[in-house]
């Protein structure tokens, strides 16, 4: 539908009253302290870190619509702030310094979209500490006089600091308080010398003063901080005339030559004032000693001589020199004094010559011990070096031509005339054992003259030795090998020590001690150790020794050696066997060992080789060379075997057996070895023969066997005695026994008899019967005779059967057989026994017998 104009314009026209009744958007205003609003009456630290959010822009619109917010700057300032056109969140975008910007202005707007509402607001920067206070007027430098009085003030150091508050605050004080002439007020900056001190321009013509400006702390990010800063004073000090005049150069010498003219000049004089800051005029003048001969100027010191040295009276003139000051006013002030020696000399027509103590000596000799202290003056060389001439031609250097480093000639530089001294400088080099004598040169050459004039004296010196050496072994240790049946008095060893020093001090004395030295002695003088003549040496017993042997000099300077001897085995001991004849059981297929021993102390003397030299029948047995083990042949496997081969078919055999050593010459022992074979069935026969094959070996298990047996035999009969008595004590049958005191008659000598374990007599005993006495065949122990002692100890016998009497014999197995009493009067009834029974019986008590021996105890 097509709108008419009118209706247009009345269209445009209500839209126009539309739009002015938009209300423009406003801050909030929330005073001061608040984080939020419209920035009015804001301050900010100036610390505040950069990116910091600090303040949020919040504001409002009539109309409820939304809002946005912005921040400028005038174009000459800076863009601190950065705002978000959303929240209103401002951020601290640059850093912040009160003193250089102590307020920023800034303009915040809010906006609606259509109104734009813009305010002008002032930012105060607070102050944080962060300046360190500053020094005004440097640098500072002061004069002072040198006699400035103690506590006087000096100056005044100044320092700023363009904080605020306690941080602007500014104190002073010294960095060394305790090293300087100073002191500071802390509050006003006054520097004044310190009360007691003074200034000297003699001793130090300036001082440093270190002074500290700090302030009085504060905040900065939150800590509490303090700056400080340092400068230095400079105090110049001022001379001030409190010092006499100073000569310089002294001693003074002048010299007058023959050909010297009449006012030549012949030295000069030099005096300052000792105030060099300020220094007054010096004047010179003679006051005696001239003879009007010489004049001085008395500006510039320098002493002439007025007439021809042919006209001067005197050798040397001692003139004395005094020197005035005079003040800028005229005044003379402070004088002093020196004295002026001229010697009057001819020309270089001299060189330097040495002097003895009777007149011009070219050769000094001196006897000295060797080794004198360092620093030491050799006294005995009186030396005297003298150039005639005078002046610049009578000044020679002196030095000692040889060896170098052993010793320094004084003085180095001499004028006119000096006694020479010799010192040791190198006392260890001073070696009689090296150097005998010590010859130098002593050179004096002329310095400054076109004739370099020189002279020569040898100085000779005769070293004297001393006892400075220890006495050396050529070895620190020494190795002797000697065979051992060396006789006594044999040579072992030769040990050999060196004394370097001459004389007796080089005399050397052995002698040897330690625990391993008493078979052998030394020779005082020669070193020569040899056994001593009773020494009976044995490398059995002890094959190696050791001990030291001490070489001393006559004032008891020693040194040690050590000393090794091996004894060397020598093959001087027979194999043994621990019996001649032995006897041995062999169960079928099981070896018997026999076993030497060599008593030498090394092999091959000491190792044993096992032969069967002897035996009957032979192609039984077959022994190991080595171990001694004895089997039977691989072809003899049971008795039956056996049985046609044995003697008498009893399975017994004696065999001759032979111990070897290796030695050079070799030794051997022989020994009658007897065994009986037996098998293991007829073991298992008998519980008796098992045991005693169990304890062949050990038959002291045996003995302990029998030993607990009859223990528990005494225990059972005192209990039963002890039972007994109290039995009768109850009953009162305990009566009183009247004792008849005989004396008894001297007992009889008596043969121990052991009867143990009794067996049936064997074949095999049968061959080695002992017949026993026939003056005792009873067996009884009330023989008058003498008998024998009993060659064992012998155990309990076991309890004896019934004895019935009768004329069957009995046996005891021995070592070599039986013994055989004849016709007994009686007999316990014999026991049906094995061959292989009286074998292990015998072996067993052989055994026993050894051991018990061997112990010494008898039963």
């Amino acid at each position: 539908m097509r709108r008419s104009p009118g209706a247009a314009l009345a269209l445009g026209l209500l839209r126009l009253c539309l739009a002015q009744a938009n209300f423009a958007p406003h801050f909030f205003d929330n005073g001061v302290g608040s984080t939020n609003g419209n920035m009015a009456l804001f301050s900010l630290p100036e610390d505040t870190p950069v990116g910091s959010h600090v303040y949020t822009l919040n504001g409002t619109d009539p109309e409820g619509d939304p809002v946005s917010y912005h921040i400028s700057f005038d174009p000459s300032a800076r863009s601190v702030f950065s705002v978000d056109p959303n929240f209103g969140n401002i951020t601290l975008v640059e850093e912040l310094d009160r003193e250089r910007e102590d307020e920023i202005e800034a303009i915040i707007s809010i906006s609606d979209g259509v109104n734009l509402v813009k305010e002008k607001v002032t930012i105060l920067v607070t102050d944080a500490n962060d300046e360190a206070p500053s020094f005004i007027q440097e640098p500072y430098v002061v004069q002072v006089p040198e006699d400035l009085p103690t506590g006087s003030s000096i100056m005044k150091v100044h320092a700023v600091d363009k904080d605020t508050g306690s941080g602007g605050s500014v104190t002073y004080f010294l960095q060394n308080v305790h090293a300087t002439k100073f002191a500071l007020d802390h509050h006003s900056g006054v520097l004044r010398l310190r009360a007691g001190a003074t200034l000297d321009y003699e001793k130090a013509r300036a001082h440093f003063v270190t002074v500290v400006a700090k302030d009085g702390g504060g905040k900065l990010r939150g800590a509490n901080v303090v700056f400080s800063t340092t400068t230095t004073v400079t105090v110049n000090v001022e001379d001030v005339q409190d010092m006499p005049p100073v000569f310089v150069g002294t001693p003074y010498y002048g010299y007058v030559y023959e050909d010297t003219l009449p006012g030549s000049e012949v030295l000069m004089v030099v005096a300052m004032d000792g105030d060099r800051g300020k220094p007054n005029q010096i004047v010179y003048n003679l006051l005696n000693g001239s003879d009007g001969a010489f004049e001085i100027n008395e500006t510039s010191g320098v002493i002439s001589v007025m007439q021809s040295p042919a006209q001067l009276r005197r050798e040397v003139y001692e003139l004395h020199v005094q020197v005035t000051e005079v003040s800028s006013a005229g005044i003379p002030a402070a004088q002093a004094m020196v004295p002026v020696t001229i010697r009057i000399v001819d020309l270089n027509n001299h060189p330097p010559t040495f002097y003895g103590e009777s007149g011009p000596q070219n050769k000094f000799e001196l006897s000295m011990y060797e080794h004198p202290p360092q620093g030491e003056i050799l006294r005995g060389l009186k030396i005297t070096v003298n150039d005639s001439d005078q002046g610049a031609n009578a000044k020679f250097n002196l030095r000692l031509v040889g060896p170098g480093g052993i010793f320094r000639v004084v003085p180095l530089t001499v004028l006119n005339e000096a006694q020479v001294t010799i010192i040791v400088e190198n006392s260890a080099a001073i070696d009689f054992e090296k150097f005998k004598v010590l010859t130098f040169k002593l050179l004096a050459i002329e310095v400054n003259t076109p004739e370099k004039f020189s002279s020569t004296a040898d100085v000779v010196i005769q070293l004297l030795d001393t006892n400075d050496n220890v006495p050396k072994f050529t070895s620190h240790y020494y190795i002797a090998r000697i065979p051992e049946n060396s006789p006594g008095g044999s040579n072992v060893v030769a040990v050999t020590a060196v004394d370097p020093d001459t004389g007796p001090w080089g005399e050397v004395k052995y002698s040897i001690y330690g625990s391993g030295a008493d078979p052998f002695l030394i020779h005082p003088s020669t070193g020569i150790i040899y056994t001593q003549p009773w020494a009976s040496l044995d490398a059995e017993a002890t094959a190696r020794y050791n001990f030291y042997v001490k070489a001393e000099d006559m004032e008891g300077k020693y040194s040690l050696a050590e000393v090794f001897v091996t004894l060397l085995d020598v093959n001087d001991h027979y194999p043994q066997f621990g019996k001649s004849v032995q006897e041995k059981t062999m169960v079928l297929g099981t070896p018997v060992k026999i076993e030497a021993t060599d008593q030498d102390a090394e092999e091959p003397n000491n190792l044993v080789d096992y032969s069967i030299t002897h035996v009957e029948p032979a192609n039984v047995f077959d022994i190991d060379v080595h171990t001694g083990e004895i089997r039977l042949k691989s072809s003899i496997r049971s008795l039956d075997a056996l049985h046609n081969i044995t003697p008498g078919g009893d399975f017994t055999w004696s065999l001759e057996v032979q111990a070897k050593d290796r030695g050079s010459p070799s030794f051997s022992t022989t020994a009658l070895l007897k065994i009986d074979i037996t098998d293991t069935e007829m073991l298992s026969r008998s519980p008796m023969a098992a045991f005693l094959m169990q304890t062949k070996d050990n038959p002291m298990k045996a003995v302990g066997v029998l030993a607990g047996i009859m223990a528990i035999i005494v225990a059972v009969t005192v209990l039963i005695s002890t039972a007994t008595f109290w039995r009768n004590k109850k009953s009162n049958k305990v009566l009183p026994v009247r004792r008849v005191l005989r004396k008894r008659p001297s007992p009889a000598p008596r043969a121990m008899r052991i009867e143990w374990l009794k067996f049936k007599r064997t074949k095999a005993a049968a061959k080695f019967v002992l017949k026993e006495d026939p003056s005792n065949e009873n067996c009884n122990n009330n023989s008058l005779g003498s008998t024998l002692p009993p060659k064992a100890p012998a155990p309990p016998p076991p309890p004896t059967m019934a004895s019935k009497m009768g004329v069957a014999p009995w046996t005891v197995p021995t070592v070599s057989g039986s013994l055989t009493p004849q016709q007994p009067q009686w007999s316990p009834k014999p026991k049906v026994g094995s061959p292989v029974q009286s074998a292990l019986v015998s072996e067993l008590r052989q055994k026993f017998e050894k051991k018990n021996v061997g112990n010494k105890a008898y039963f």
